[in-house]
């Protein structure tokens, strides 16, 4: 809501959303978390970060490579019940359906790189 997404995620179709848990957001410290909420730029491009224009079974998770709505790259790998995204966040559910998108929940937020 904060980052005026609400509208355009629930618009959107056939997406995949990698959602992080609460704990997920609770690993990110407070005065980086802060700076954060406060920048809407920076939180959008976060989020979008998150987001993937397609679809995405659990069978294509096994090595994956797949461009963002914030139009960088998050990569997926494992196998069975096992499953990383960009090599550190672990799915810990995943494959929830909704009326527009694949949900997978993760342990880690995804930040950018710089």
């Amino acid at each position: 809501t904060k980052a005026g997404l609400v509208d355009t995620l629930n618009s959107a179709k056939n997406i995949t959303v990698f959602a992080p848990t609460n704990d997920a957001f609770n690993k990110i410290p407070k005065a980086q978390l802060d700076k954060v909420l406060a920048d809407k730029a920076m939180l959008t491009k976060i989020l979008t970060g998150h987001v993937v224009g397609e679809k995405i079974a659990p069978a294509k998770l096994a090595d994956g490579s797949y461009e963002t709505l914030a139009k960088n790259k998050l990569t997926t790998s494992g196998s069975g019940e096992d499953y990383t995204v960009d090599g550190s966040a672990k799915v810990v559910c995943g494959n929830v359906q909704t009326a527009n998108a694949t949900v997978y929940i993760i342990d880690t937020v995804l930040l950018p790189k710089s």
